[in-house]
């Protein structure tokens, strides 16, 4: 017959561990703890204390500062998720020398420190502009749309919040009329009886109601959302700040974490989280705290003048091309049709177009003596507007009446969307002098333009694959800019610091 040797789960074990074994050279655990001990000042958090001389003894900053960077490098990113980490696992043990700070503490920790951040994420540069992380001359900025702490489905302009209150408050009274009913029933049964399902409706009805009266508080309290065309945009009843975005992932309630990376090491030279989707307005912002940060660390104002800039077509407008032209920049932002005029896409290109079998402006035979245009079904299209500007280019504009737009065979082919009426023409005729959409253009379509544009996906791609998959801070557990904002350098500083680690020559921590 086997033998086994036998086990008692009952008994008591000592174990001896030594806290500062645990933290090994060369692991991102010692990195965080060296860089946070010797390199990143915190002393900027004593002014939030005076218990100098009465009051309880607080953590040292230090301490939450590195099990929130650890955490978050091992996907921790809730404070739940620390405390429980502190309690259980002998790295945290080690970083925190036994400490065990609960939620709220570690929490309240980084939802604090709104000016504090900026600091440390400079002291963190810093240590790369010492390792030689920084190369300062090529840089591509990106963005990712990470999901915030709010639902979408509190999400809708005062219009649809008002007709969501109204909905819930009808089935409210729905529920109370089904339980009125059910104990006019029971009262006929007999006294004493009641029926199954009354406790789990009451509950329900309880529910509703609070749904309804929080979202009859935020009526009252706010106004809409407005954006940045004048029109009324969707606000969120969580988080008003966050913003509806739509990703590869599927539509999100979120905020577009931007950040502008050197190309040498694809070290972060500066990053923010924004609570809109569309890039069209954000390098003005994005540079200007990359002017701060280059600063800080001594690098000077002039630090981006003749320097490389790549960002993808989301980024091109005349705002924030005119930005990169008043920083001196050397950028490459390409429009949306770029690949169409790429020849190494042309025959991509030509296919897509047949499988989509969409007429163009080439369809449309031109009459020159009565400036008209004629479609393949005989409509014609006279000139209605003459000069419309859009991204610097002039276009005329060109309608019909529409008459024999809607039996016609060919509609699926030439309209868009079932609820359009008729047909548009808008043809380019020219441009504004000095168009820097032109401009960008021509520079996009030279062979120096495709060559420099195409290393942008090498530079910033791998930094949000790290920062999203790899080290799982794909989401934002805090709500309102500003601390969704110091999350995200958080992010950041987690990146940077595996890169001096990886990187660094004098930081190698071995």
């Amino acid at each position: 017959m086997a033998k086994y040797k036998s086990y008692n789960y009952s008994q008591n074990v000592l174990i001896p561990v030594s806290l500062e074994d645990q933290l090994m050279p060369g692991t991102l655990e010692f990195a965080i703890h060296t860089l946070v001990e010797t390199r990143i000042n915190t002393s900027v958090f004593d002014r939030r204390y005076a218990n100098d001389e009465t009051g309880r003894l607080a953590y040292d900053p230090k301490i939450l500062l590195k099990v929130v960077l650890f955490g978050y490098s091992r996907g921790l990113i809730s404070s739940r998720q620390i405390e429980r980490a502190c309690k259980e696992n002998v790295t945290f043990m080690a970083l925190t020398c036994g400490d065990q700070p609960d939620h709220s503490t570690i929490a309240g920790f980084v939802s604090s420190m709104k000016e504090e951040i900026k600091s440390m994420f400079r002291d963190v540069l810093l240590v790369c502009e010492e390792e030689g992380l920084l190369g300062g001359t090529f840089f591509a900025l990106d963005g990712c749309k990470l999901a915030s702490n709010a639902s979408k489905e509190w999400s809708g302009t005062l219009k649809d919040l008002r007709w969501k209150k109204e909905r819930i408050e009808k089935k409210v009274r729905q529920l109370v009329e089904e339980q009125v009913k059910l104990d006019r029933e029971d009262d006929e049964d007999g006294p004493g009886r009641r029926s199954s399902g009354g406790a789990e409706r009451e509950r329900q009805i309880e529910r509703l109601l609070k749904k309804a009266e929080r979202v009859g508080r935020w009526l009252q309290e706010n106004g809409p959302k407005m954006g940045r065309q004048g029109r009324e945009i969707k606000s969120n009843v969580t988080d008003n700040e966050s913003a509806i975005m739509v990703t590869s992932h599927g539509t999100i309630q979120g905020y577009n974490g931007q950040a502008l990376i050197d190309s040498k090491d694809q070290v972060i030279l500066h990053g923010e989280a924004f609570g809109e989707s569309q890039d069209l307005h954000l390098i003005p912002a994005v540079l200007d705290g990359a002017k701060e940060n280059a600063e800080a660390i001594g690098c000077g104002e002039d630090y981006f003048e003749g320097k490389i800039l790549t960002a993808d077509s989301n980024y091109h407008s005349p705002l924030n091309l005119k930005k990169c032209e008043e920083e001196g920049l050397d950028a490459y932002i390409p429009d949306k049709r770029f690949r169409r005029r790429d020849p190494r896409f042309e025959r991509e290109h030509k296919q897509r177009q047949r499988r989509s079998d969409r007429l163009t402006l080439a369809d449309f035979a031109y009459q020159e003596e009565r400036d008209a245009y004629g479609c393949p079904h005989g409509e014609i299209f006279r000139l209605q507007v003459k000069t419309v500007i859009a991204d610097g280019v002039v276009y005329k504009g060109y309608h019909s009446d529409g008459k024999r737009c809607n039996g016609c065979e060919l509609r699926a082919r030439c309209v868009k969307g079932k609820k359009v009426k008729r047909k548009y023409l808008m043809v380019p005729v020219g441009s504004v002098v000095g168009n820097l959409t032109k401009a960008m253009a021509a520079k996009i379509d030279s062979e120096k333009g495709r060559r420099i544009y195409h290393q942008r996906m090498a530079i910033a791609e791998p930094v949000f694959a790290n920062i999203r998959v790899h080290k799982v801070m794909n989401r934002f557990t805090l709500r309102g800019r500003i601390k969704v904002n110091i999350q995200w350098l958080l992010y950041c500083m987690v990146h940077n610091i595996g890169k001096i680690l990886t990187r660094g020559p004098k930081y190698a921590f071995t």
